[in-house]
């Protein structure tokens, strides 16, 4: 199968499937008599894979680790498992410092709430940001 064939049947561009290749993700295909590459039909299942994987946040590189197990025979599902369990980890991880960001954004959108511009000097560069603030009730 052709790389246009292939892009139109696995919905992602000749660009994709290229760097896909270089990624290590796609195999090299074997090339036609005019120097085509000549891709075999299940990679339009490999594709679906790759595709399904990015959707569920994993990264290319652990992608191509369960390709190579699988490539080589092997069952990866130890390692997949492994692979969404410290996903999962690093996701919790992000949403407790996303948790904490939110904190300092409402305490500064407070305080945005209760500053004066006319208070603000040249010398502040931002009264709300710095928390160097004399603010005015209104």
């Amino acid at each position: 199968m052709r790389i246009g064939d292939l892009a139109a049947a696995s919905g992602v561009t000749a660009k994709t499937l290229r760097f896909y290749e270089q990624a290590g993700l796609l195999p090299e295909p074997p090339r036609t008599a005019g120097g085509y590459r000549d891709f075999p039909e299940q990679t339009v299942n490999r594709l679906a894979f790759i595709r399904y994987a990015q959707g569920a946040g994993l990264s290319l590189a652990g992608i191509r680790s369960v390709l190579a197990l699988r490539d080589a025979d092997a069952s990866p599902c130890a390692h997949v498992t492994a692979l969404v369990d410290r996903h999962l980890e690093d996701i919790d991880r992000r949403l407790a410092e996303l948790q904490a960001t939110k904190a300092v954004l409402r305490g500064l959108a407070e305080r945005a709430a209760v500053t004066d511009p006319a208070d603000c000097t040249d010398a502040d560069v931002c009264r709300i940001l710095t928390g160097a603030h004399r603010s005015r009730r209104r």
